[in-house]
């Protein structure tokens, strides 16, 4: 299992390392789409759908993407602005109550268009402005995640979502948000990043803090679909680490509300 979970992470850094430097931009917008596909072909798995429909959804999502592309850029900030609505106010209510996809499949089918494709516009927006402040967006849940990971194994006491995700505590969240502030801080001291962002040093730690919290959630998120699931990963699509989902689960709530913090902060 660790050598299967070490290969496969060799792939992915260098998959990404392609995606994001290496390919033309056109590309890197296939590929995202790509990853959106994958991911919708999971969801579909969480509802307990069929094959057939499961890749009817995958195409869908693909479709939906290249149409976007296209046709109507111009959506791309409303899809963000409706997906931070979501994660912001929706999802904390799904998670507190225990909300389920089954027993309505429009409306399954429906949230898992407002999880995923808000994210794939999301990386297609900052990718376009640069690879690295899409890099720099994805490492801030990876600090978080890895941050969290160490804090609860080392002081975790108090749980978190107990019935939904028992490994996590408060501690853990703590160190969560401590991981990013000082990821942040090296980022934006040291990095031409902080360009893109011209804020004072309040706003962006009150940023950093939204965007920590909204990452735990999309993790909560997906722990629990899988549960009432009964499933352990999304899918084996990654030996050694599950599914696309089970990769992207934080991403996909705080891409999308960091592309639409910085539309707003470059517009």
């Amino acid at each position: 299992m660790l050598k299967a979970r070490v290969i496969t992470a060799l792939f992915l850094v260098a998959g990404l390392g392609a995606i994001l430097f290496a390919l033309p931009p056109i590309a890197a917008v296939l590929a995202f789409a790509g990853i959106a596909a994958l991911a919708a072909w999971e969801w579909g798995g969480l509802m307990r759908q069929e094959k057939p429909a499961r890749v009817l959804y995958a195409l869908a999502m693909l479709l939906f993407c290249w149409q976007l592309h296209v046709a109507a850029p111009e959506l791309l900030p409303t899809l963000l602005g409706i997906s931070a609505i979501f994660w912001i106010a929706v999802i904390p209510f799904w998670l507190r109550y225990k909300w389920t996809l089954a027993g309505n499949d429009a409306f399954a089918y429906l949230i898992g268009v407002l999880v995923i494709l808000p994210t794939w516009v999301a990386m297609v927006s900052l990718h376009a402005v640069s690879s690295w402040l899409l890099l720099a967006a994805m490492g801030l849940v990876w600090v978080a995640d890895i941050s969290a990971y160490f804090a609860g194994r080392a002081f975790g006491k108090h749980k978190l979502a107990p019935t939904i995700s028992p490994g996590k505590s408060w501690e853990g969240v703590a160190g969560a948000v401590i991981g990013v502030l000082v990821y942040g801080g090296i980022l934006f001291a040291f990095s031409p990043l902080a360009g893109k962002l011209p804020l004072s040093a309040l706003p962006i730690a009150l940023l950093l803090l939204m965007l920590t919290s909204v990452s735990v959630t999309g993790d909560l998120f997906e722990s629990l679909l899988k549960r009432q699931a009964g499933i352990k990963d999304s899918s084996n699509l990654l030996p050694g680490h599950g599914g696309v989902l089970d990769r992207i689960d934080a991403l996909t709530s705080t891409l999308p509300l960091a592309a639409l913090i910085l539309h707003f902060v470059r517009s």
